[in-house]
């Protein structure tokens, strides 16, 4: 049994995420364990992939400039047995279908298992076709993260009462980056899953202020935040740890006093 659940324990949940090797895997270790230190309660781990199809333009660059470094699964597997020498909160990868087929499902699943991995994400497997994918993480006690988005409509409740670790809700519709405002009613979609399941549920896309964070934890479990921490590494690039500590901080401030 993963230990996702222990991210949710204590409250709102904020869940930063962080592409590996942008712009290497020791700044990203680095990143990590500022995250962790300042408040993160479950780290989201991207393994870079040539066409990320969910992201926008801020974490398509990250993606770039960590395949251009030369950053590999099997170099992001060796990354995280090293970093969970000392950094024991929940770790979530986030990738793309074909990363996971194309190296195995059942030999990734494993790796995850090795690495104390706790799940993974998959932006673009449809939930009627996660079958291999789904039975692989199982066997080896790797939750496999549901989406579910504005447009999920009649089958949000049927994909909760199936959800492990935790559901991830998209806020809006179009891909990943920083949004000025989100007008999705996102209460009335937390109500159903709240209603069909006891999995914790945490918004992400497009957040990026601590008004945002806020905002969204108020409805549901907890935020996830991905491009605005992005952002920063592109900013600031071998030297952005402390800026990341930093903005963690302020946001999962911001998540506990929803």
């Amino acid at each position: 049994m993963s230990k996702i659940k222990t991210a949710f324990a204590d409250g709102k949940a904020f869940i930063p995420f962080i592409t590996c090797g942008d712009p290497d895997l020791e700044t990203t270790a680095k990143v990590v364990r500022a995250a962790a230190e300042n408040g993160a309660d479950l780290i989201e781990l991207g393994i870079p992939f040539s066409d990320p199809t969910a992201e926008g333009p801020v974490i398509q660059g990250a993606n770039i400039r960590a395949l251009a470094g030369g950053v590999t699964t099997d170099k992001i597997f060796d990354f995280v047995k090293e970093l969970r020498k000392d950094v024991k909160i929940p770790m979530v990868f986030m990738t793309y279908a074909n990363v996971v087929y194309s190296y195995g499902a059942e030999r990734f699943m494993i790796k995850c298992r090795e690495t104390e991995m706790d799940g993974i994400v998959i932006p673009d497997l449809p939930f009627e076709e996660k079958g291999e994918f789904a039975d692989a993480a199982k066997k080896y006690g790797i939750d496999l993260i549901s989406l579910i988005a504005p447009t999920s409509d009649k089958r949000i409740a049927m994909i909760a009462r199936e959800a492990e670790g935790f559901i991830y809700l998209v806020s809006s519709l179009g891909v990943t980056g920083v949004r000025s405002e989100i007008n999705t009613d996102l209460g009335s979609i937390t109500k159903i899953i709240h209603e069909n399941t006891d999995v914790p549920c945490a918004i992400g896309f497009g957040i990026s202020t601590p008004e945002q964070a806020k905002a969204m934890a108020a409805v549901s479990d907890g935020t996830i935040v991905g491009s605005a921490i992005i952002r920063l590494l592109e900013k600031h690039g071998k030297n952005a740890a402390p800026y990341v500590g930093e903005y963690v901080k302020s946001m999962k401030q911001a998540v506990m006093e929803a």
